[in-house]
C-alpha cells in the first residue's frame, strides 16, 4: 500500500529538528479540525434508547396494559408491566450488536499521544493531534494518527486491525523525500497507521493524516454515513410493509365488527383487533434488512472494501461482469526496468539516457519512476529540459526538449513502440525485426516502451518535431500478476462471472498477462481498442461477452463498452482509477475506485474503494456480498413462515367464535422468539466455500419459485396444525387453557423447527438459541405456577408426542422445500 504524502502539511520537510508551535498548531486545528477518528458525536446509550423504544411492540403493550388499568383488571396490567422489560431488553441488546462493528474499532484507538511541540516533549489527548505534529510511540503504545516514521529503530508494528494479517510489519524509516514529486507516494513500510500498536521498539512519526482521513477513519465513517442512506431495496421493503399494514388494518376492522356482533362486547372487541395488529405488524422486515445492511458494511470493510453507499451491498452478490484495469489491480502495479535493447550505433547508456531525458518526476506515472530509479542505480545523469510535452491518451508518447548549443537541440520522446516507430525513419526491414522483437517481448507479459531522438534547429518557438525521429531502443518493464489473481479469476469463472480485462498496453503484454491469470480459460481472445467502436456501432453488447482483453484501449471508451454490456442484461463492475474513469464509474452497476493510486474523483464518483487495489478483494466481496443477501433471504423466509401460522391462527380462531387464542403475554413470548432468530441465526449463516452462477437480471428476487412454494407449503401446513389442534383439543377436553397451551407450543416448535431447517445448526449462536427456547418452554409450560401465569395449563405426555411429530414433519418440509 502507498499513500501519497501532502508536503504543505509538513513544510516539505521530514526532517526531526523542527516542530510546530502554538499559533502553528492553532491554525492548524482550525484548518483541519481535531483528530476525531471515528466522528461519533452521539451519545451512545441515549442512541441506544432511542432505537430500542421505536419498537412498536412496546408500545402496544403499554397502550394494552393501559386499557386494562381502565378497566381494574390489574393482574393483567401488572403482566404486561413486567413483559416489556424482556422486549426491551431483546431490542436493546440487538440494536447494541448493530453498534459494536463500529465501537469495537474506536475502542482500539489511542486516547493520549506524546508530541514533540516547540522542541519540548509533552502528553496531550489524541483529539489534540494536527498534521504537521511530532509524535513519539514507544513499545506498547497506539499510534494515534498516520504519520511517516522518521526515526527511530527495531520497529515491528501489529496491523491486524487495518489488514487482518497476525504477523508484524517491519517498518523502516524515510530518510529523504522523492525529488521531484509534488505529493510523493510512499510505501506503507514507512508508515504508522492510526490504529496499529507498536510491537516492538520505538518509533518518532511526522503526522500527515488525522481524523476521517486517516485509513482507519475511513473505514468507520463508511460504515457510519453508509447506513443513513435509503436504498431501492429499503424502499421497496418500505413499500411491502405499508402494504400489509393496510391489509391488516383492513383485516382487524373485519375481526372486531364480527366479534362485537358475537356478543362479546366492546372491549373483547378492541382487543381481539389490536392482538391480531401486532401478530400481522411486520416490523421485523426493516429491522432485518437494516442492521444485516449494516453488518455487510463493516464485513465488506474488513476485507479491505470500502463501501461509500449502501445500495453496493445490495449489488455486488449480483454482479455477472468485472471489466477490470490490469496495472495495480491485476498486477503489483510497481514497474521495475528489466531488460533494454539499443538499436545500431546506441550503447545501452545512450538508450537509458535518452529515456531518462523523456522521463519527469513530477508525472508520478510508474514507468518514469522505473526509468528513474534504473538510471540513478546506473549513475547516468541528465540535463534539465527546457520544454516537456507530456504523455496523452490520444498522443501516447512524452517528449521533451533539451538544448546542446546556442543552434541546436536535442528531441527525446518515448511511447507506444507502434507509434515512435511509425514517426522515426527507419528501414522496413528493420521495423520488422523490431516488430518481432516486440511481439516476443510482450508475450512474455513484458510493458514495452520505445524510444527515438531528433535534433533540430534551435527557434524563438519550441515545437515538438512530428516527424523524422532516429530510433533509439526498446525499453522492457516487468509488472507480475498478483499472487491471488489466479485464484481469483478462477473462482470468477466457475461462477460465470465474466472478466473483462481492458487496459492500454501491447496486446500481446496484455495477453501473456491474461494467459498467466487464467482468463478464457487459458486461451484468452483479446480485442484492440480501434475494433471495438464497430461491435459498438452495431449495438453488438452479446460480443464483448466472448472476449477477455481489449488492449490499447483509453478509459473514456470504458463508458461504451459497459454500456453494451448493460443492454444484453450484465450486472457491471468497473475498477478505475482516474478522472477519466469516471464517466465509466458513474455508468456501472458497481464502480470500484482504487484507494492506493486513485483520484479523488475517482473516490468520489465509487460506490466501493479498494484499500489494496487488488482483483481478489472484488472476488472477496462479490462472494460476500452474495452471501448476505442469501442470508437475508433466509431470514425474510423464516419471518414469513413463522407469520402465517401466527396470524391466520390469531385471525381465524376469534373469527370462528371461539374464544381468543392468544393473550398479550403470548404476543410477547411469541416476539422474544421470533427477533433473535431472525437477526441473529441468519445474520451470522457462515460464507459457503465458493461462488455459485446466477441468473443476469436487474430485478432483485428474494424467493425462486422453489422458495415461494415452500413457504406456502410449511406455512399453510402449520396454520392446519395450530388451528385444528386448537379446535380437536378444545372439543375433547373443553378446556380452552389446555387447548391455548397445545397451540402455542406447536406454534414454538415450528419456529424451531423452521429454523434448524433453514440453517442446519451450522454456527453455535443457533443451538444457544434452541436449546433456550426449549427449556424455557417446557419450564414456563410444565410448571403450575407459571402455566397459570400464562393461562395455560400443563401438558400431557401425548401433547408432547404430538408436538414433536408435527415439527418433525414441519422440518422434513423445511428441507425438501
Amino acid at each position: 500500500m502507498r499513500r501519497p504524502i501532502i508536503l504543505s502539511r509538513i513544510k516539505s520537510s521530514i526532517a526531526s529538528d523542527w516542530s510546530l508551535d502554538a499559533i502553528e498548531v492553532e491554525k492548524r486545528r482550525i484548518q483541519y479540525g481535531a483528530n476525531d477518528i471515528t466522528e461519533i458525536h452521539t451519545n451512545r446509550w441515549l442512541e441506544l434508547a432511542l432505537n430500542t423504544i421505536k419498537d412498536p411492540m412496546i408500545w402496544f403493550l403499554i397502550i394494552t396494559s393501559i386499557l386494562f388499568l381502565i378497566l381494574k383488571n390489574y393482574n393483567q396490567a401488572i403482566i404486561l408491566f413486567f413483559a416489556i422489560i424482556p422486549l426491551i431488553g431483546i431490542d436493546a441488546f440487538l440494536h447494541w450488536r448493530t453498534q459494536v462493528s463500529t465501537q469495537n474499532l474506536k475502542s482500539r484507538l489511542a486516547t493520549f499521544a506524546i508530541i514533540i511541540r516547540n522542541g519540548i516533549e509533552n502528553k496531550i489527548s489524541i483529539w489534540e493531534i494536527v498534521p504537521g505534529d511530532l509524535v513519539v510511540v514507544s513499545t506498547g503504545m497506539i499510534v494515534p494518527a498516520d504519520g511517516i516514521i522518521i526515526a527511530g529503530k527495531n520497529i515491528q508494528i501489529d496491523e491486524s486491525t487495518l489488514t487482518g494479517e497476525s504477523f508484524p510489519a517491519q517498518k523502516q524509516l524515510l530518510s529523504f523525500l522523492p525529488d521531484g514529486l509534488s505529493d510523493p507516494a510512499v510505501e506503507s513500510k514507512h508508515w504508522g497507521f492510526a490504529g496499529t500498536r507498536l510491537l516492538t521498539g520505538t518509533a518518532l512519526l511526522r503526522i500527515i493524516y488525522t481524523g476521517k482521513e486517516t485509513l482507519y477513519g475511513e473505514i468507520i465513517l463508511s460504515a457510519l454515513q453508509t447506513l443513513q442512506h435509503r436504498t431501492p431495496l429499503q424502499k421497496a421493503i418500505d413499500k411491502l410493509v405499508f402494504m400489509l399494514i393496510i391489509a391488516a388494518t383492513i383485516f382487524c376492522i373485519i375481526l372486531a365488527g364480527a366479534r362485537f356482533y358475537q356478543g362479546y362486547g366492546i372491549i373483547d372487541a378492541l382487543l381481539t383487533a389490536a392482538i391480531l395488529a401486532v401478530a400481522a405488524l411486520p416490523d421485523e422486515f426493516p429491522l432485518v434488512f437494516t442492521i444485516f445492511l449494516g453488518v455487510g458494511v463493516y464485513r465488506l470493510a474488513k476485507k479491505k472494501a470500502l463501501v461509500r453507499r449502501a445500495v453496493s451491498v445490495e449489488n455486488i452478490g449480483r454482479i455477472t461482469c468485472i471489466c477490470s484495469d490490469k496495472t495495480g489491480t491485476i498486477t503489483e502495479g510497481y514497474f521495475k526496468l528489466v531488460q533494454w535493447f539499443p538499436t545500431a550505433p546506441f550503447t545501452d547508456r545512450d538508450l537509458l539516457h535518452i529515456a531518462r531525458l523523456a522521463s519527469r518526476n513530477e508525472s508520478g506515472d510508474l514507468l518514469d519512476l522505473a526509468i528513474i530509479e534504473e538510471t540513478k542505480q546506473q549513475k547516468i545523469t541528465t540535463e534539465k529540459a527546457i520544454a516537456t510535452f507530456p504523455f496523452t491518451e490520444d498522443r501516447k508518447r512524452e517528449t521533451a526538449l533539451v538544448s546542446i548549443n546556442t543552434s541546436r537541440i536535442l528531441a527525446v520522446t518515448k511511447g507506444a513502440p507502434e507509434l515512435i516507430l511509425s514517426i522515426s525513419n527507419i528501414s522496413a526491414a528493420v521495423k520488422e525485426i523490431i516488430l518481432k522483437q516486440i511481439a516476443t517481448l510482450a508475450a512474455t507479459g513484458y510493458k514495452i516502451l520505445a524510444c527515438a531522438q531528433s535534433h533540430i534547429e534551435k527557434t524563438t518557438e519550441l515545437a515538438e518535431p512530428k516527424n523524422n525521429y532516429q530510433f533509439v531502443g526498446l525499453l522492457a518493464f516487468s509488472d507480475p500478476p498478483r499472487k491471488d489473481a489466479i485464484e481469483a479469476v478462477r473462482h470468477c469463472r466457475e461462477s460465470k462471472i465474466h472478466v473483462l480485462m481492458i487496459t492500454g498496453d501491447h496486446p500481446e503484454t496484455a495477453r501473456a498477462i491474461a494467459k498467466n491469470i487464467g482468463l478464457g480459460k487459458g486461451e484468452p481472445k483479446v480485442m484492440i481498442a480501434e475494433d471495438v467502436k464497430h461491435y459498438l456501432q452495431q449495438n453488438d453488447g452479446d460480443y464483448f461477452r466472448k472476449i477477455d482483453v481489449i488492449a490499447r484501449a483509453i478509459p473514456l471508451q470504458k463508458f461504451d463498452i459497459v454500456k453494451a454490456l448493460q443492454s444484453v442484461g450484465e450486472i457491471v463492475a468497473v475498477t478505475g482509477d482516474g478522472v477519466n474513469d469516471v464517466p465509466a464509474l458513474k455508468v456501472s452497476d458497481i464502480s470500484i475506485a482504487m484507494g492506493e493510486r486513485g483520484t479523488q474523483s475517482a473516490r468520489e464518483a465509487a460506490d466501493i474503494i479498494l484499500l489494496d487495489d487488488n482483483f481478489g478483494t472484488i472476488v472477496n466481496a462479490i462472494a460476500e456480498g452474495r452471501q448476505l443477501f442469501k442470508n437475508l433471504s433466509l431470514s425474510f423466509k423464516y419471518l414469513l413462515m413463522i407469520h402465517i401460522p401466527f396470524v391466520l391462527s390469531a385471525a381465524f380462531i376469534p373469527l370462528l367464535g371461539f374464544p381468543l387464542l392468544y393473550y398479550p403475554i403470548h404476543i410477547v413470548l411469541i416476539e422474544l422468539i421470533i427477533h433473535p432468530t431472525a437477526l441473529l441465526v441468519f445474520q451470522d449463516l457462515p460464507k459457503e466455500g465458493k461462488l455459485t452462477p446466477i441468473q443476469r437480471h436487474k430485478k432483485i428476487q428474494f424467493f425462486s419459485w422453489k422458495d415461494k412454494l415452500g413457504i406456502l407449503l410449511v406455512g399453510t401446513f402449520s396454520t392446519a396444525l395450530v388451528i385444528l389442534g386448537f379446535i380437536f383439543i378444545l372439543h375433547i377436553t373443553k378446556n380452552v387453557e389446555h387447548a391455548r397451551a397445545l397451540t402455542f407450543a406447536i406454534l414454538c416448535f415450528t419456529s424451531i423447527a423452521i429454523t434448524i431447517g433453514l440453517s442446519s445448526l451450522r454456527i453455535w449462536i443457533t443451538r444457544i438459541i434452541i436449546s433456550a427456547i426449549i427449556i424455557i418452554l417446557i419450564l414456563l409450560m410444565q410448571f403450575s405456577f407459571s402455566a397459570k401465569f400464562l393461562y395455560f395449563t400443563p401438558l400431557h405426555i401425548d401433547d408432547w408426542i404430538f408436538i414433536i411429530l408435527s415439527s418433525l414433519v414441519t422440518l422434513l418440509l423445511t428441507k425438501l422445500l
